[in-house]
């Protein structure tokens, strides 16, 4: 073939893609255009419905849950039944029974006091849908970090485009199928995931924008939100800590993180990411780990309760993560025979270096780190002097010495004595700060996040609201400025 064949050939491969490309923001501005519009002409809506969509939405999960558990397994090439129907069908049906208990309250108008200057007139703040909602979502739970959010999002009252991860199309395709069932698509739009990238979907001018993945990707998305001003909710995940009091039972511990490191095997957003435990205590921790880990599972292979990694990609950059470690000078310590496809058993790793990967990024699998330490002071400083995680996990039965961890490190959320289980409970909030996030979905936070909180004064015809205009000077203006403002300093005007 010819240069200018070639050249040719390649420039029509551009245009094609381009074609495709544009075809495909074209596609999502329509989608967009579609819920806007079915927002516009139904921007209230009642208790009543509201209520009615999240019912409709719990049953399609009961009768859904087996169906989309495969799928799910399909997806990662093996994912335990329990955890999938635990966290993506469980956790938000306990999500929607919270919120259908307490909608009402949360919608009703907040009545407050006015400033006294303005007493005798009525003021509120009445909580109103902000608009279209987007959702992006990530892989890990790729039915709970999607739906979940759409459930706040639609006892809100708002529309919801969701983008759904791109290597979990089986979950995609019955996520689609339940929502169709129930939900017009003017309602709530799925966009699959590997139709446009999220960082397409997040230049469209969304009235709210939840994203959920890495630090680094939530920048890029903030970024795109800005544009528009967008508000965004970021969860964002991050190195969560895990500390080992001495007064606490470190084999009790270790049956309770290793169940954490196991769970969707480590791909979570909250799970352990390192672990300090006193100087003298972490072999015995190392062995109790190793200890509950083959209690839980026995074996991997041929195990339907182990959920593998859910992707070649993943797995590789897990096992990159590992060797780096080895090649540092870490003690690993595996816990299990792998098993088939990409399932991975836990890995303990110890003797560690600040310059290993294991101890500057999210590990997002079955790893844990063990540091050791002589005093809590030594850390407090060490998490301190790092981003903020999403979470903390703190293993102690004294309270005052808790306490005063608590008081001197930041985390999105805590659980005392375990890991995790602080997520499902849905009348508190869940998000990250600083680096782990900014923002709330979940509970009543989560409701007020996607509403507008809108100010009403409502004044009276009687008020005297005429004296506070000009000409100013008079003695009901003079009155209010003293008795409010007090007496100007006359030095003052002496010094300039």
């Amino acid at each position: 073939m010819s240069v200018l064949a070639n050249n040719e050939t390649e420039l029509q491969c551009e245009q094609e893609l381009t074609a495709i490309n544009d075809s495909q923001h074209s596609e999502l501005e329509f989608w967009f255009s579609e819920l806007k519009l079915a927002y516009q002409s139904d921007p209230l809506p009642s208790l009543s419905v509201r209520k009615q969509r999240l019912v409709a939405l719990k049953r399609q999960l009961s009768r859904y849950q087996n169906v989309l558990a495969d799928a799910m397994s399909e997806d990662f090439g093996g994912r335990s039944h329990t955890e999938s129907i635990m966290a993506d069908v469980l956790a938000p049906i306990l999500d929607i029974n919270h919120v259908v208990r307490h909608l009402n309250k949360w919608m009703k108008p907040s009545s407050r006091a006015t400033e006294w200057i303005f007493k005798g007139n009525q003021l509120q703040v009445r909580y109103q849908p902000k608009g279209v909602v987007g959702i992006i979502c990530p892989w890990n739970f790729p039915l709970y970090l999607s739906i979940g959010p759409m459930i706040t999002a639609l006892a809100a009252g708002n529309r919801c485009m969701i983008k759904m991860p791109p290597n979990c199309p089986a979950t995609t395709r019955q996520l689609r199928r339940m929502l169709a069932e129930i939900y017009p698509e003017n309602l709530v739009c799925i966009v699959d995931g590997n139709h446009p990238q999220a960082m397409e979907i997040s230049h469209l001018p969304f009235d709210h924008l939840i994203f959920t993945g890495s630090p680094a990707s939530g920048k890029i998305i903030m970024a795109n939100a800005a544009a528009n001003l967008t508000p965004v909710t970021l969860e964002l995940g991050g190195k969560s800590p895990v500390v080992v009091f001495d007064d606490y039972d470190v084999g009790k511990a270790a049956e309770r993180i290793a169940h954490g490191k196991g769970f969707n095997s480590g791909q979570i957003c909250i799970a352990p990411d390192y672990a300090f435990v006193p100087e003298e205590k972490q072999q015995q921790f190392v062995e109790a780990l190793k200890d509950a880990h083959q209690n839980m599972y026995g074996q991997i292979q041929g195990n339907q309760d182990y959920t593998a990694l859910v992707d070649e990609a993943q797995h590789q950059r897990f096992h990159e993560l590992l060797n780096d470690a080895c090649s540092k000078g870490a003690t690993v310590t595996q816990c299990l025979k792998p098993g088939e496809g990409r399932k991975t058993p836990l890995y303990v790793a110890t003797n560690l270096t600040p310059n290993m990967r294991i101890c500057q990024e999210e590990i997002f699998g079955p790893l844990l780190p063990v540091h050791t330490y002589r005093s809590i002071e030594e850390v407090i400083e060490y998490v301190t002097d790092r981003p903020r995680p999403l979470a903390c996990y703190l293993f102690s039965h004294n309270a005052k010495q808790r306490e005063a961890f608590l008081q001197q490190t930041h985390s999105g959320g805590v659980t005392i004595n375990d890991w995790g289980w602080h997520v499902l409970n849905h009348s508190v909030p869940f998000g990250g700060i600083g680096n782990s996030g900014i923002g709330n979905y979940h509970g009543e936070e989560g409701f007020r996040e996607l509403s507008h909180a809108r100010t009403v004064l409502k004044m009276r015809d009687w008020f005297p609201i005429q004296l506070f205009s000009p000409p100013y000077g008079n003695l009901v203006q003079k009155l209010i400025l003293r008795t409010f403002v007090g007496k100007p300093d006359a030095d003052l005007n002496k010094d300039t």
